[in-house]
């Protein structure tokens, strides 16, 4: 039974054999470094210039993205210290950000407090799926709708814009 069960696991492990788990293990761990006697590797072997191609492969490309990465990052600090030298009124950017985490955190609470009603999170599940539905219905479906949704939106960026 035994021997029925380790060769199967061998046979989904596609040969790998595995050291026995008991009071012997710990006195071999050279079955855990051993190579299976049943897979041949001679096919999928590397060479040591390809492994050293590999890794100077892997370096360059390394090397290349963080020094394009440090320098969008130093862009980056440079034009939000001039933004942030340009602020006149820096204390009302505090009180803002400051009520934002607030707001966050309100939001955060009354979210969780709604999610411990039992019934109601699988609602607004609903809710929401059944509002999705006829949102893609209306405006999604068919070509005349996209262009009205299109229009839609056009206007809502010019009020908002203040151009209209």
């Amino acid at each position: 039974m035994a021997a029925a069960a380790t060769s199967s696991t061998a046979a989904v492990l596609g040969g790998a054999r595995f050291p026995a788990v008991g009071p012997l293990s710990h006195r071999r761990p050279s079955l855990l470094l051993s190579p299976s006697p049943h897979r041949s590797f001679s096919s999928a072997s590397l060479n040591l210039s390809d492994v050293q191609k590999f890794s100077a492969l892997k370096t360059r490309a390394t090397s290349s993205e963080e020094t394009s990465s440090s320098i969008v990052t130093e862009e980056l600090l440079a034009d939000l210290k001039q933004k942030w030298d340009a602020i006149e009124n820096k204390t009302t950017v505090f009180i803002y950000g400051g009520g934002a985490i607030v707001a966050l955190w309100l939001s955060s609470t009354l979210i969780g407090a709604i999610n411990s009603v039992p019934l109601l999170p699988k609602i607004l599940e609903l809710v929401g799926l059944v509002y999705t539905g006829w949102f893609v219905y209306r405006y999604l479906l068919f070509k005349s709708n996209r262009k009205e949704l299109a229009e839609d939106i056009e206007s809502l960026k010019k009020k908002i814009a203040g151009t209209e």
